[in-house]
């Protein structure tokens, strides 16, 4: 018996340590990704989507709280590839601690109100947004950005611009990036696609209205919207994620690159603009998707409630209109 219970728990490590791998460089590719594209205020360098929030919360709410392990230690690879691992100085733990804690308690939380992976009710949607995004980011915002006023990086005066900045950075990673991730692992098999020929439209159309919307001169921004109503009536959830992905990346990339909408404005004036357009979409497509699938799964309830009642009256029917048997014929012997 002792051999087999040393070769359980020694298997169960290396699953453990392989889920942390695995999630250590999910979180470093992420951060890659994110440091792609950069804004700057007041001197400090942030990314206007901060995509490892997201993954980190995805793999707490899939993997459970062991992930937490594989998110420090992405958190630490980043950190020491933004300094060409030369140096380890005692911040880089602060940081590392920060960009832990936030998505471990946005974790804690959603577990607290029952949080359900699917995103099947506006409860889970409102959870989502201002428990694990809105809420629990200010933690690692406020430990980073603090660490730079520590170190003399950033003057106290610039400590609120930046912040604001960073803040709405790791929450659009969570609004964007963790809905996607956890519906991807949702998904089993092939997916069966019967409106397939609408999907081509609205594919077409976010090809050319996003880009257009995103890169000319006059504002259009507002365009986006329509597109992303329209993903969610018809596709729900997976639409509207995917629809608001590919509009907040060209929209990113655009003010990097201060072209379009963004051009001419000051370095302030472009993140304020960006993370408005890119938080109210994210808001617009997670909250309405979430809406209109529970209105959808109430409805299929009640649906099949009503079938079930149907089921039972006919059953009742027909037991009362079954032939009663003669009553037994009096032979004088009475």
């Amino acid at each position: 018996m002792a051999p087999v219970v040393g070769t359980h728990e020694l298997s169960r490590r290396a699953v453990v340590a392989l889920q942390t791998l695995a999630v250590a460089a999910c979180y470093y590719g992420a951060g890659w990704l994110g440091l792609l594209r950069q804004l700057s205020v007041e001197g400090a360098v942030f990314t206007p989507i901060w995509p490892p929030s997201g993954v980190a919360v995805a793999a707490l709410l899939l993997l459970g709280i062991t992930s937490c392990f594989g998110i420090a230690l992405g958190a630490l690879l980043v950190v020491l590839s933004l300094s060409s691992f030369s140096s380890f100085q005692p911040s880089v733990i602060g940081i590392v601690a920060g960009n832990t804690i936030a998505p471990l308690c946005a974790y804690l939380l959603l577990r607290r109100v029952r949080f359900r992976p699917d995103l099947s009710r506006l409860r889970d949607g409102l959870a989502l947004v201002f428990l694990a995004a809105l809420g629990s980011m200010m933690i690692s915002a406020t430990v980073d950005v603090g660490l730079l006023v520590l170190q003399d990086k950033l003057a106290a005066e610039g400590f609120w611009p930046v912040w604001l900045a960073w803040w709405v950075g790791d929450a659009m990673g969570v609004l964007i990036v963790t809905p996607i991730l956890l519906m991807l692992y949702a998904v089993r098999g092939p997916v069966g696609l019967s409106r397939w020929k609408e999907a081509a439209v609205l594919l077409v159309a976010a090809c050319v209205i996003v880009p257009l919307a995103t890169r000319s001169d006059i504002s259009m921004l507002f365009l986006v919207y329509p597109l992303l109503i329209w993903a969610a009536l018809r596709f729900e959830l997976p639409g509207s994620l995917v629809c608001a992905l590919f509009a907040s990346v060209m929209a990113t990339v655009a003010a990097t690159d201060e072209v379009g909408p963004f051009d001419e404005l000051s370095h302030t004036a472009v993140m304020i603009k960006l993370q408005a357009f890119n938080g109210s979409m994210a808001l617009t497509a997670l909250l309405l998707s979430a809406v209109i699938t529970e209105q959808r799964n109430t409805r299929r309830s009640v649906e099949r409630a009503c079938q079930e009642l149907v089921q039972v009256l006919e059953h009742l029917t027909a037991g009362n209109s079954s032939p009663r048997p003669p009553p037994a014929e009096n032979d004088g012997r009475g």
